[in-house]
């Protein structure tokens, strides 16, 4: 945190009448507190994902508050301070999440609370909100929108017999179908037998898509720190792993964050039985929305995929101050030109050193 310190001058100079302090959004209580009761907060603003994100890449995580330090957190914005060499210093909320709402109250502008004026110490300031843009005249705040992704929601309020329904007759229902009829066995839990299936069709997967996977270590992590918040999920046929998921529980939502499979088994429909599963263990606990995560507008398989479970699509934009090209899109490219040749020892040795600069 003490590296902040003297950024935070920056940072006031930016924020058009708010005076931002800092708060350390794993330690500090108020935190916690302020993310228990916002609806809007998700598992990315949980003190466990900021641990697995310090603790996997070293980046350090802040909040900004006009709250002062005496009471309570009125609102907050949570970022995490990315440095690298590679692709230079920037201001993230948040790092390989999906999405991060600012949790500001009505009225207030997102971007007031990022906006770092005339710092030049930051190569740019990233907001991922769900609901609303960082301001209203992006001229004015400096904000521009950088990336935009497809978002799909699947709503939970209907029974899980007309959520089958609405399912793809033959891409979905038939192969849920299959998979039990082909007696495709499901386990779930966090234990290393359960990760090491997972990271095994994991690599696989990033090896097929030609890039690299993210380091186990990140993984490790998340068990770590997310705790009772993490699911892994393994379908197998005859013994062996064909497909799994991990996904993650927080309040009423449940979120599809990462899946992966051998497609020499596609037909038998273990994905389709993981998520099934997924679906029915979230209404069982109450649960109100299914998160599926996002995909890349020029991703048409991936999107395709996610309707046919009949979930809500919404444009996702990313926000940046000094909006440029993105400082992963390069390093993507030459990874996927490279990461289809690779052994499976040199993938993994690719991941640990390629994530940690595109965060």
């Amino acid at each position: 945190m003490l590296s902040f310190v003297r950024y935070l001058n920056l940072w006031r100079a930016g924020a058009r009448r708010l005076i931002s302090q800092l708060v350390d959004p794993i330690h500090d209580p108020r935190w916690a507190e302020l993310i228990k009761r916002d609806k809007r907060a998700s598992i990315f603003h949980t003190p466990g994902w900021l641990s697995a994100l310090r603790q996997t890449y070293g980046y350090e995580p802040v909040a900004l508050t006009t709250s002062p330090s005496s009471q309570p957190l009125a609102n907050g914005v949570v970022f995490c301070r990315v440095k690298s060499w590679l692709t230079g210093s920037r201001l993230v909320s948040l790092p390989f999440s999906d999405h991060c709402e600012p949790l500001v109250r009505a009225g207030e502008d997102p971007g007031a609370f990022a906006n770092p004026g005339a710092s030049d110490h930051w190569r740019y300031v990233e907001l991922r909100p769900v609901q609303a843009a960082p301001s209203v005249k992006p001229d004015q705040s400096g904000f521009r929108e950088a990336e935009t992704f497809w978002l799909h929601r699947l709503d939970l309020s209907p029974s899980a017999e007309q959520l089958f329904r609405h399912f793809h007759p033959d891409c979905i229902r038939r192969k849920i179908r299959r998979a039990e009829r082909e007696h495709v066995a499901y386990e779930e839990g966090s234990t290393p037998a359960l990760l090491e299936s997972f990271y095994c069709l994991l690599l696989r997967t990033r090896r097929r898509h030609q890039l690299p996977p993210q380091p186990k270590a990140w993984f490790r992590n998340l068990i770590k720190y997310l705790e009772d918040h993490i699911k892994i999920c393994v379908a197998s046929k005859d013994g062996r792993p064909i497909a799994s998921i991990l996904t993650f529980s927080y309040k009423d939502k449940l979120m599809f964050k990462y899946g992966c499979s051998d497609e020499r088994y596609h037909r038998f429909g273990g994905m389709q039985l993981l998520l099934w599963r997924a679906i029915q263990e979230a209404k069982e606990r109450n649960f109100a929305e299914f998160d599926l995560g996002r995909c890349e507008l020029g991703n048409a398989g991936l999107r395709v995929f996610k309707d046919r479970w009949g979930a809500g699509c919404s444009p996702l934009t990313y926000w940046r101050f000094r909006p440029g090209r993105s400082s992963s899109d390069l390093e993507l490219e030459v990874a996927r030109k490279f990461c289809r040749f690779f052994p499976p020892s040199l993938l993994q040795a690719a991941g640990r050193s390629f994530y940690r600069h595109i965060g």
